[in-house]
């Protein structure tokens, strides 16, 4: 332990509310697993010996893991039926043994959660999962030291999370933290790395992020898939962190503080739009509608009428743009991204082949996410401004940057404030040609202007085949 204070004070780490990086950190120059550290660092913070802390990580899941086994066997949910007790039956959901356990103890929980409660450690669905996680794990597990680290691992990004849980937000939850958390077990009972488990919870994290909860948490059966996505998703992410090379540069704790961040905006902005959309389908109380004014059932009842009337004739419009069966796809893109890629390439295939004469220069303007990515996205419209190139073009999109730089083409790229917005110009000795347009994902592009013209821009994707759209 004198090894693990010194280290700790030589980084700065404060020993009680280290982050989970720093944790990573400690593990590593100490030979330890991230679990490991954990349970260390309650055992310092607390003035408790090793078997004191194991035993209270155990405890403290006495009352859930009752909940679950009342979801197991009686429980009934008024969201969730009898699904505890299906899948007890013996029904499989993913085909691994382990991860099938998981799965069905952990939306046994939930059904026991709506029976008679549990313990939350951020929201309540991280609170199914976690649960569901354990019991899995006394069942897998026959070390106690190991389970015991496993759970302390889980429990250490749990807590964290539950900081991070400042308004509705599944991501800081069941989903998010659920992820995260079986990402961390399943890569350290993998035997990875604490670097390979800090991989995983930045791999499993990144779907979870913005995710709403409350809006569908009164929806009929949609808990499942959250809760359970997160497991499933954990449990690939932690496969992939230990069993391949795959980079992944960004810090665990870069993604959980993204992760939070992102929650208090993403309940401002998302969630109303999702109450919007899913009212209609709330599950509600017979004994607390009897309280409930004649009239305002009336106003309820008619905006939830006019809600599912515009959103089928929302989604009729969706599906009369939608391409055939026969052609689903759109035009092959490479780099990545059709949003960050594909359209702007398009853009700049347009305004090539409005340009005449040598090219000698090319002036880059995007919007500041494309501007972010212009690592993936600048080799694509060059090739196309230079070139005329296609967006499936790889072999020139590896080699454009060294073809421009040798043919003394100059480059320019500026950042512009405006959303969407996508801006290449090509100077050429004959004719300067440019194109603006807002960028539609898919490769598609909406054509605001252009120079010489915007009909003869038009005229030019028609004959390139680009989806120019409103």
């Amino acid at each position: 332990m004198e090894k693990f204070i010194k280290l700790a004070e030589e980084r700065g780490y404060q020993i009680g509310a280290m982050t989970v990086g720093e944790c990573m950190d400690v593990a590593t120059v100490m030979g330890w697993s991230f679990g490991e550290t954990a349970i260390a660092e309650a055992m310092l913070a607390n003035k408790m010996s090793r078997e004191e802390v194991t035993s209270a990580v155990m405890d403290s899941f006495c009352h859930n893991l009752y909940a679950l086994d009342i979801g197991l066997s009686s429980g009934a949910s008024f969201l969730m039926g009898q699904l505890g007790r299906e899948l007890a039956s013996g029904i499989t959901l993913s085909g691994d043994p382990f991860v099938d356990k998981v799965l069905r103890y952990t939306l046994a929980a939930q059904v026991g959660n709506h029976s008679v409660g549990l313990q939350p450690c951020a929201g309540t669905g991280d609170a199914c999962t976690f649960t569901g996680l354990t019991k899995a794990l006394t069942e897998t597990v026959e070390d106690k030291e190991t389970l015991a680290r496993l759970v302390a691992a889980m429990l250490k990004i749990g807590t964290i999370f539950r900081v991070g849980k400042t308004t509705t937000g599944c991501n800081m939850e069941g989903f998010g933290a659920g992820a995260a958390a079986t990402a961390a077990v399943v890569a350290e009972m993998l035997g990875g790395t604490p670097e390979q488990v800090g991989k995983a919870i930045v791999l499993a994290l990144s779907p979870t992020i913005g995710n709403p909860c409350t809006p569908r948490v009164m929806v009929a059966g949609l808990c499942s898939t959250h809760l359970g996505g997160g497991v499933t998703i954990g449990c690939q992410s932690a496969n992939l962190a230990v069993k391949t090379s795959m980079p992944v540069t960004v810090p665990p704790d870069v993604m959980i503080a993204m992760a939070a961040a992102v929650h208090p905006v993403s309940a401002k902005h998302i969630v109303p739009v999702v109450i919007h959309y899913m009212e209609p389908f709330f599950k509600t109380h017979t004994g607390v509608e009897e309280y409930v004014p004649a009239d305002v059932k009336q106003r309820e009842a008619a905006r939830i009428a006019e809600t599912q009337t515009g959103a089928r004739q929302e989604a009729r419009a969706l599906s009369a743009q939608a391409n055939s069966i026969v052609k689903p796809f759109g035009e092959a893109v490479v780099g990545g991204s059709s949003q960050a890629v594909g359209s702007p390439t398009n853009a700049a295939r347009i305004a090539h082949f409005l340009a005449k004469g040598e090219i000698t220069g090319v002036k880059i303007e995007l919007y500041p996410e494309l501007f972010a990515r212009r690592g993936i996205n600048v080799p694509g419209v060059l090739m196309a401004a230079v070139f005329g190139a296609s967006t499936d073009n790889a072999q020139l999109y590896r080699e454009i940057m060294d073809k421009v730089k040798n043919a003394g083409i100059t480059v320019e790229m500026l950042e512009v404030d405006e959303p969407q917005l996508q801006r290449i110009t090509v100077y050429a000795k004959e004719q300067n040609s440019m194109v603006e347009s807002f960028n539609r994902g898919g490769a598609r592009l909406a054509l605001r202007s252009a120079s010489p013209s915007k009909e003869e821009a038009l005229q030019v994707a028609r004959k390139l085949n680009i989806d120019v759209v409103g």
